[in-house]
């Protein structure tokens, strides 16, 4: 075995040093000619080189311990920018800066530069990420594996107040924390046909592919934090098998020439790309085979031993099934096992049932993912006929279990008969995967008694919950150095690897002087993350009014438009002086939004939203008073200055319809209150801070379902409300759209005769809870206390907490420690 390379020493000098060699050597420069991305290349390249040595030990002693390993699959890992989290992780961050101090670099300039990686959407992606961050504090074998898109999801901008997609050129400048392996492509197939095998074994088929594309590796390195581990996040970019045709190139034809090459990386290129064509379906399809083919193929054959014992796979690994994305790997494995590994069909999914969990991440029944069967069988034939044999080897047990009941088979087989016959994936997942888990108390609860009823009432013991949680590391110690470093001057800093440490400074909540430190650290905050949003957007803030934060994905569920509803009707207030102007509470109201290319309603929810903020922004008698502020393309480099700034987390989705969230944790965790309803992780936020230190509004779940149930007239409490009326009333009128009537009447007509999720059920008890949230900010002393109880009880929070849970529950995986090195 290769002998481990010394790690470089701590010191400014070396650091130093090491960075003007990867100046001159990497770059290619002198420092005096230098440009600003040659300096952050060439220190993301310093930090690298310490993390490369560990990364390298750890892999030496997984492949020697061969310990059970997580493997996380996930379509999305919303990483943030990597230079800092790398130095903190690896205990060079106060180094770096006086290294950097001392050759005259300015880290703040370098930091400027850094582009995140475009690999994540929203809550998935950043969870995915705090997951593989805390699996490395803890210990824990670990790869991730996703894709390497060229494009990320998009970059929004706002053209006349509507959203405009643009590609995220994430890549355009290198990225330096990839190493890619070309050397270790995998080909992967798709189309064709299969044919009777010629091995004799009676489970197996051939399966003659059509066409074919390669999956290079890049690897992220995952440092865990000042432990020596370092663990492997490996994403799959698509190549083609044959990228140039030279006969065809010299016949003067070039764009046929590379045919196959733009074919074959369509399917790395974009994030979820627009589905609402038949090609955009299949698009997404071959995105999630492609990178699940890969991975498996991947750990069996590169990660193993060459002559491990497969039957011994559950012993060695949990493949962690992140939502329904990943779910074609369950007819893969049993592809590989039994047409390729020759095995017999029961010995197969034996063992495939025992290597599976999965995470449901919504309680939507249109989110779980379907594909239809003539798409399925055109794209994956094999794979197609695998999950008809599972199927009706399912659909055996549910008749054995339950006779007659021909509507449960109905309702539980993996293939739909309506409206078009279709693979229902969180089926072959529950079906499959030997744990299915939710992501909070509340989501697990109606999960098992809704969602998914008739498999929890089959197999209860095989549904769990894990609540969600977030990485300390980004979200305080690095987003909110002013905040940490009072935590830490108080008790400590064992809260940064053990965040329920944080009730020991609950006691300091009566303490005037702490008080007065948080508010001022409060105050700092919103005056850093003004300046950002006035050089990053042009947008102009008051650095001392509330700042009432709603940051999400923008979908009708989350109602963002009820948060609008209580802008208009405030603004309507002022305008008709049924408000006097100087008892409304100064406030910025800031959003954070992108919606989906093809979803109408959220996009047009996105430019009513820009167009109530156009109209009060532009009111001078506002100034100072009123404030909207929709900057675009929000992400995690900006949600690192504005979650400290926050002093309202909006946390207002219909009750039993959001599963988790983990914006609601990072906020309370840095100190904002909540404003929300019963749902999702808010139940148990609201449990530990207490009713006091938490604005609750709305309906719970079983009354949303009864006001269902019973026939929701979204009209009647419009017609009954005076302020409701009225700001539906201005918007229809087209106060916001230079007269224009017709603009909005879309949204207009949609919450009147049918808002689905309940806006407008919930908006006089959301007004109500928002009049409390001005009585108490009033009182700042008060308020603060309030807020640093939040951050005080919000420690169960952390994602460190989530992955022992998972450890527990689910993977019964174990740390396995490194040996620390330098």
């Amino acid at each position: 075995m290769t002998p481990p390379v010394a790690a470089p020493q701590h010191t400014v000098e070396s650091f130093s040093r090491a960075f003007l060699r990867e100046l001159n050597y990497g770059q290619g420069v002198d420092l005096d000619r230098a440009s600003s991305n040659d300096k952050y290349h060439a220190l993301a390249r310093t930090v690298r080189d310490y993390l490369t040595i560990r990364w390298l030990e750890t892999l030496r002693n997984q492949y020697r311990d061969q310990a059970k390993t997580v493997a996380y699959l996930s379509a999305e890992f919303l990483l943030g920018p990597q230079l800092e989290n790398g130095m903190l992780a690896s205990d060079l961050d106060e180094i770096a800066e006086e290294a950097l101090r001392r050759l005259g670099v300015d880290l703040d300039e370098l930091r400027a530069v850094e582009v995140e990686p475009g690999l994540g959407n929203g809550g998935l992606g950043r969870l995915a990420a705090c997951f593989i961050d805390s699996l490395a504090t803890l210990n824990v074998p670990t790869i991730g594996y996703g894709i390497r898109y060229e494009y990320g999801i998009f970059r929004q901008t706002f053209v006349d107040g509507r959203q405009v997609e643009k590609p995220d050129h994430w890549l355009r400048l290198g990225s330096p924390w990839e190493i890619p392996h070309p050397e270790n492509a995998v080909e992967i197939a798709f189309g064709g046909h299969t044919e009777p095998a010629t091995n004799g074994n009676k489970d197996a088929r051939t399966w003659v592919p059509a066409w074919n594309v390669s999956a290079v590796p890049y690897s992220y390195m995952v440092p865990g934090y000042r432990n020596g581990r370092v663990n492997t996040l490996r994403l799959w970019s698509a190549r083609a098998t044959h990228e140039f045709d030279l006969q065809i190139f010299n016949s003067g034809d070039y764009a046929e020439a590379v045919r196959a090459r733009t074919f074959a990386e369509n399917i790395s290129k974009v994030l979820y790309p627009e589905d609402s064509t038949p090609q955009g379906k299949e698009l997404r399809l071959q995105q999630q085979y492609f990178f699940v083919a890969a991975s498996l193929r991947d750990f069996i054959e590169s990660v193993l031993p060459a002559d491990f014992d497969l039957t011994r796979l559950p012993d060695r690994v949990t493949w962690q099934l992140n939502d329904t994305h990943p779910v074609i790997a369950v007819p893969e494995l049993m592809r590989l096992l039994v047409d390729e590994r020759g095995w017999d069909w029961d010995a197969a999914w034996a063992v495939t049932q025992k290597v599976f969990a999965y995470t449901c991440h919504t309680l939507l029944p249109e989110a779980l993912e379907v594909w239809p069967v003539e798409l399925l069988g055109r794209l994956l034939p094999r794979h197609l006929e695998i999950i008809y044999r599972i199927n009706d080897e399912f659909l055996d047990e549910v008749r054995a279990a339950y006779p007659g009941d021909a509507l449960r088979e109905r309702r539980m087989s993996i293939v739909a008969e309506h409206p078009q016959r279709a693979v229902r994936m969180a089926h072959l997942a529950t079906v499959a995967g030997f744990r299915v888990n939710g992501v909070a108390e509340l989501h697990s609860q109606l999960l098992a008694d809704k969602l998914l009823v008739d498999f929890a009432q089959l197999w209860p013991g095989k549904f769990t919950n894990v609540t969600n949680g977030v990485t300390p590391r980004r979200f305080i110690r690095l987003a909110n150095p002013g905040l940490s470093g009072l935590i830490t001057e108080a008790i400590g800093d064992g809260w940064i690897t053990d965040l329920e440490r944080l009730k020991e400074i609950e006691p300091l909540a009566d303490d005037a002087e702490f008080r007065a430190r948080f508010r001022d650290i409060k105050a700092a905050n919103k005056r850093r993350f003004a300046d950002v949003l006035l050089a990053r957007d042009g947008i102009d803030i008051a650095g001392d009014a509330m700042v009432d934060a709603m940051v999400k994905r923008l979908h009708e569920y989350k109602r963002q438009s009820l948060k609008l509803l209580h802008i208009v009707s405030l603004y309507d207030g002022i305008r008709t002086g049924r408000l006097e102007l100087d008892s409304v509470t100064a406030r910025t109201f800031v959003f954070g939004a992108k919606a989906a290319p093809g979803y109408t309603m959220a996009k047009e929810i996105i430019h009513l939203i820009n167009a109530v903020g156009a109209t009060i922004n532009a009111d001078a008698s506002l100034e100072g008073r009123l404030k909207v502020a929709f900057p675009a393309n929000y992400n995690v480099t900006l949600a690192e200055t504005l979650v400290p700034a926050a002093d309202l987390s909006e946390q207002i989705s219909l009750a039993g319809k959001e599963a988790s969230g983990t914006g609601n944790m990072k906020f309370a965790l840095n100190g904002a209150l909540t404003i929300g309803t019963d749902d999702g992780a808010n139940v148990e936020i609201r449990q530990l801070v207490g009713d006091e230190n938490f604005f609750l509004f709305g309906l719970t779940e079983p009354q949303a379902a009864a006001l269902e149930s019973d026939g929701y007239h979204p009209s009647a409490f419009y017609e009954s409300d005076p302020e409701l009326k009225a700001a539906l009333d201005l918007i229809a009128s087209g106060a916001f759209s230079g007269g224009d009537k017709a603009m909005f009447e879309p949204i207009v007509s949609n919450l009147l005769y049918e808002d689905r999720f309940m806006a407008l059920a919930d908006f006089r008890t959301y007004l109500d809870a928002q009049q409390r949230v001005d009585a108490a900010y009033a009182d700042q002393d008060a308020w603060s206390r309030s807020a640093v109880l939040n951050v005080a009880r919000t420690g169960f929070f952390s994602s460190d907490r989530s992955i022992q849970d998972y450890l527990d529950r689910i993977w019964g995986a174990r740390p396995v420690s490194q040996n620390r090195i330098g």
